[in-house]
């Protein structure tokens, strides 16, 4: 049998053994993967235990916002969603939440983000991501779940040139504070992985956009400008590439991902294409749209989604920064039978049409 027959067949197995409703916990859920996400799994039956620090590092009404809609997806009174205000970093906190409820699946999306912020505030990044992360893996080894999710970022590939980007590819030079934590984390989960058979998945996601971003976000930052008559600030005079991710296909391939537990091999073989590891139920996979975009095309995208066209004041390369990523998404699709849809023509018009809705009764800081 073929490794992408294997691997989806032994998906589709767990998937109708273990998609059937599960407790998920959630960490920054308040966050815009993280609503997202929660609301998705709400949709689909889950019972979803939010945490989230609402950190004032954007306009936290936007926060308040996404968790008040999920109280309402979930339904008032039914206790299907459990929203929990607090760090992951402050000692204990997830190992009792552990404790108290019992999740099946833990789904890690909290986390300092922001390449550029990461230059001006670093703490921040150690604090959120490395302790934050170390607090998980600590409540996990008292009280495991059946699988663990954890997020990583397509920046970890970074000085790596050979693209499309591969989850077997060397990862070793990172280009900035916020890339060397993520990545890091990944180390950090593997051995926990290793020493006390936790099932975990890292996943590398690309450039995700779509409704309810953060406003320091490209699109956002864009799209208001645009919006405004501003010009907008275009780094490397728009020579750079990026692998655009519609955030409900993210979220998506999160959810299927969910049943694809990872398994320690027996004899220490791995599959050729797999990033699992050979000595622990640990495994690294894309989340991209696998279409590299260059950015001068996503703005013409908003100018043709609001009718405007964006004055474009021609900047060098930011720090940090690097010129193109592109995702392979081989495993992704052997793992799930998913392959993420959405065009960017489509998501920027879904986006735009989502921004100009709600700044018309809101104020985005």
């Amino acid at each position: 049998m073929s490794l992408t027959r294997s691997l989806r067949a032994t998906c589709l197995r767990r998937t109708k053994k273990e998609e059937i409703m599960q407790t998920v916990l959630v960490t920054g859920s308040a966050g815009f993967i993280g609503f997202h996400l929660s609301k998705l799994l709400l949709k689909h039956g889950a019972h979803v235990i939010g945490l989230d620090a609402f950190s004032d590092y954007y306009d936290v009404s936007l926060k308040e916002r996404r968790h008040a809609m999920l109280e309402d997806a979930a339904g008032q009174g039914t206790g299907r969603f459990v929203p929990v205000i607090g760090r992951i970093e402050t000692p204990g906190l997830l190992a009792d939440l552990l404790a108290s409820y019992n999740p099946d699946i833990v789904v890690h999306l909290a986390a300092q983000a922001g390449v550029r912020h990461s230059i001006e505030n670093p703490r921040s990044y150690l604090e959120s991501n490395l302790m934050g992360t170390f607090e998980l893996l600590e409540a996990a080894r008292a009280h495991p779940p059946k699988h663990m999710l954890l997020a990583s970022t397509s920046s970890a590939y970074g000085a790596n040139t050979n693209m499309p980007y591969q989850e077997t590819q060397k990862a070793d030079h990172q280009m900035s504070f916020y890339a060397a934590t993520k990545k890091s984390t990944e180390h950090m989960a593997h051995s926990y992985a290793h020493l006390f058979d936790l099932p975990i998945t890292m996943f590398r996601f690309f450039t995700v956009y779509g409704p309810w971003g953060r406003p320091d976000m490209a699109p956002t930052k864009f799209t208001k400008a645009i919006l405004e008559g501003r010009p907008i600030n275009v780094y490397n005079h728009g020579d750079m590439q990026r692998d655009f991710t519609y955030v409900e296909d993210l979220v998506e391939a999160i959810r299927l991902l969910m049943a694809a537990r990872p398994e320690r091999p027996c004899d220490a073989h791995v599959p050729e294409g797999d990033s699992l590891s050979p000595v622990a139920p640990f495994r690294v996979v894309n989340i991209g749209n696998s279409n590299p975009v260059q950015l001068s095309d996503y703005i013409s995208a908003i100018e043709r989604a609001t009718g405007i066209t964006a004055q474009r004041n021609l900047m060098p390369m930011q720090p940090g920064d690097v010129p193109a990523t592109w995702a392979d998404i081989q495993l992704l699709e052997r793992l799930t039978g998913y392959t993420p849809q959405t065009s960017v023509e489509e998501g920027v018009s879904r986006f735009v049409a989502w921004y100009q809705e709600y700044v018309a009764t809101n104020k985005i800081k």
